[in-house]
């Protein structure tokens, strides 16, 4: 029992790091600090994406799903739980790309207005 609540841990905290790599470049609008600790995880995140790696956190939930009798699963986290929502026919390397190149395209921008904002409020 104590596995799976760890195993759904995991999930949760996998699920934050993907909500904050999409969304956390509004936050640097507020607080610009965030930026040191939200860079390098978008970085990550295309990296991950673009090279079709698994993120760390995938094989520790997949242990402790094993360790508390449930069964693990294939593929990234992105792949098992978001894709089916998304796209009900599986994700493709291309896809996998996409995403990558999106996340990171996306934080671009973000990023582009926050220094927009900055250098007008000088």
């Amino acid at each position: 029992m104590f596995s799976n609540l760890l195993a759904d841990a995991v999930l949760l905290l996998h699920l934050a790091f993907i909500v904050f790599v999409m969304f956390g470049a509004l936050i640097v609008f507020h607080r610009r600090w965030i930026a040191w600790i939200h860079l390098p995880m978008v970085l990550w995140s295309s990296v991950v994406n673009l090279t079709y790696w698994y993120c760390p956190l995938t094989p520790l939930e997949n242990y402790f799903r094993e360790a508390g009798g449930q069964a693990g699963y294939e593929g990234g986290f992105i792949a098992h739980y978001l894709v089916p929502l998304i796209y009900p026919q599986g994700m493709s390397y291309n896809l996998g790309v996409a995403i990558g190149i999106g996340v990171f395209v996306w934080n671009v921008l973000i990023y582009s207005l926050v220094g927009y904002r900055a250098y007008c409020s000088r």
